[in-house]
């Protein structure tokens, strides 16, 4: 069983989307229970390409939701890195494109 870390950062992320997107006061647990698969499936989340390879995403508690992350196979650790909305310009599945 890994065990998942979120980052500062990730929970900053969170922290910003809870007022930028009027979530509810549950969302850190939402947010999770969204986590908890990964504990026993660090590799369940979607690879990501390019720049972000080779980290991974998982949908969060709301489809818009990314929640990026990296697995350390050698420590068996999951480190959640970032929390985005995936609908936004600069979400690590949209395509960069070489004008980017």
């Amino acid at each position: 069983m890994a065990r998942v870390v979120v980052t500062d950062r990730a929970r900053a992320d969170l922290d910003r989307l809870m007022v930028t997107h009027s979530l509810p006061g549950t969302t850190p647990q939402r947010v999770a229970r969204a986590l908890a698969p990964l504990a026993d499936f660090p590799a369940l989340g979607a690879p990501l390409e390019g720049r972000w390879a080779p980290r991974r995403f998982v949908l969060g508690p709301w489809r818009w939701m990314l929640i990026v992350y990296i697995v350390d196979e050698a420590r068996d650790l999951v480190v959640v890195l970032s929390m985005v909305d995936g609908r936004s310009a600069t979400s690590p599945t949209v395509d960069a494109g070489p004008d980017r």
